[in-house]
């Protein structure tokens, strides 16, 4: 979390620095203008004057406004990259559990699905070294003593996924892949993940 905070920190004060820079440029450029207006209107009267002056001050106007709403658009494109990471971190973090700790949530999904009982699961190359046939007895033997089949068996196809099992029954998907739950949930938390962030 303190590199995202720092990469957080580097962004938002490369930000302040070119918003900075750019106000810096707009004001000289404003003053030029306004110089080059004044000088000017000496020539042809005090009705070019005011006409300079209020043109310099519109101009100047939609040149901080421009930059301000730049300014905010880098803010707010850093904070959905920082967003990301922190999503794609905890992907990561997912995808990288242990054998034991995948065994244990497979099983504890699977026995809080509102499943069958006899359903195959896909498994990703990864996954499939580590589920046996003991293992998938133990949850069967589970379901049956939830008044279920208990015919779960493992699936020949492989799944195309970094994470996670798909059940699959008559083409019916249950799909707890973790880019999925991750997609799923991504929704539901990127306000909280946001409040901790950047507040």
């Amino acid at each position: 979390m303190a590199k995202i905070d720092g990469l957080i920190n580097k962004i938002i004060e490369d930000a302040e620095t070119e918003s900075e820079s750019i106000l810096k440029k707009a004001e000289a450029e404003s003053n030029a203008i306004i110089k080059k207006k004044i000088d000017e209107a000496k020539e042809v009267g005090s009705s070019i004057i005011k006409k300079a002056n209020i043109e310099a001050k519109l101009k100047r106007e939609r040149i901080i406004s421009n930059t301000t709403l730049k300014v905010r658009n880098e803010k707010l494109a850093a904070k959905q990259k920082a967003m990301s990471e922190v999503f794609n971190e905890a992907f990561d973090e997912l995808c990288s559990m242990s054998e034991k700790d995948f065994l244990n949530y497979l099983k504890a999904t699977i026995i809080s699905l509102k499943i069958d009982g006899d359903e195959e699961i896909i498994l990703n190359t990864k996954y499939r070294e580590f589920v046996d046939s003991t293992f998938i007895s133990e949850i069967n033997n589970e379901l049956i003593s939830m008044n279920k089949p208990g015919n779960l068996r493992i699936s020949s196809r492989i799944g195309d996924f970094k994470g996670g099992f798909i059940l699959e029954k008559n083409g019916i998907e249950i799909n707890n892949t973790f880019e999925a739950l991750i997609n799923s949930y991504r929704d539901e938390l990127e306000f909280e993940v946001a409040d901790i962030l950047f507040n």
